[in-house]
Parts: structure tokens; C-alpha cells; sequence
């Protein structure tokens, strides 16, 4: 079972990320429509799952609410802050998120997601200067008179 979810503390985390809380009440958030408000937010309440654990529903609000919800997604998964965040869920909008601690499996899993895609990256990185040396170098030979044997 995963530990409680607190509102305060997801809120926190979303406003020291540089989301604005509309602070939109709960009857609100499960009837209306996220394009019609004027700002781009987002608001929170608490929600209990199917284990009986506190978890956090994060929805989001104004014109631009798909970015807003990306940026909820986003800062959630941070390294900083371990959360996992299920978008696919019953009774759910298409604004709304659920949000929960992560586990140590899913900590540990995206700390080696990312481990693999920055040695990927590494490894791209080497080969595009090792081609790039190596047209500098032939560059330098043609310049100096010289051609290569093939």
C-alpha cells in the first residue's frame, strides 16, 4: 500500500513550480468544463482509491489547459519530487490526473530510464564529434593538396 497523499503538499510542489492554484471548490472541479475559465491553473482535492489510500486528484484549468496538465505530469514525475501520476483512471476527465507517492520500483526504474537515455545520448554525441573530426581532418588533407587513397 502506498503511503497518504496529502492536497497541501501537491499544491506546494505545483506552485513552487510555477503553476497558479485557482483554488476551484470540489463541485466545481467534477462538473465543469476546464476551457471555460480565463486563466491557465490548476486546482486539487483529495480522493481515496480503490485500496483506501489518500491520493490527490490535480485537474487543470483555463485556455491552455493540456499544457497546464503536461506541466502537472511534469513536475510531479520530477526527480525532486516522486511522485507518480496516472492519467488513465475511472471516473476521470480529461483535465484530471491522479496523483500518489511513488514507489521505490518506480523510483528506481525511471532513475535507470534515464541513466540509459543519457548514455544514449552520450554515445550520439561521440559519434557526431568523431565525424566531425574526421571531415576537419580530410577538410585540412584537401586544403593542403593532399587526397585521400579511396
Amino acid at each position: 500500500m502506498s503511503r497518504a497523499t496529502r492536497v497541501s503538499t501537491i499544491r506546494r510542489h505545483l506552485v513552487e513550480g510555477g503553476l497558479v492554484d485557482l483554488g476551484i471548490d470540489e463541485a466545481t472541479q467534477k462538473a465543469g468544463d476546464p476551457a471555460r475559465h480565463e486563466a491557465d491553473g490548476f486546482s486539487v482535492r483529495q480522493h481515496t482509491d480503490a485500496a483506501g489510500t489518500l491520493v490527490v486528484i490535480a485537474s487543470a484549468y483555463g485556455p491552455n489547459w493540456v499544457r497546464t496538465l503536461a506541466e502537472i505530469s511534469s513536475r510531479l514525475e520530477s526527480p525532486q519530487v516522486k511522485c507518480t501520476v496516472i492519467s488513465e483512471a475511472l471516473d476521470l476527465g480529461d483535465h484530471e490526473v491522479i496523483t500518489r507517492w511513488a514507489t521505490s520500483e518506480e523510483l528506481q526504474a525511471r532513475k535507470a530510464a534515464q541513466q540509459e537515455h543519457h548514455a544514449s545520448l552520450t554515445a550520439e554525441f561521440a559519434r557526431q564529434e568523431a565525424r566531425k573530426r574526421a571531415e576537419e581532418e580530410r577538410q585540412a588533407l584537401e586544403a593542403t593538396g593532399q587526397s585521400g587513397l579511396f
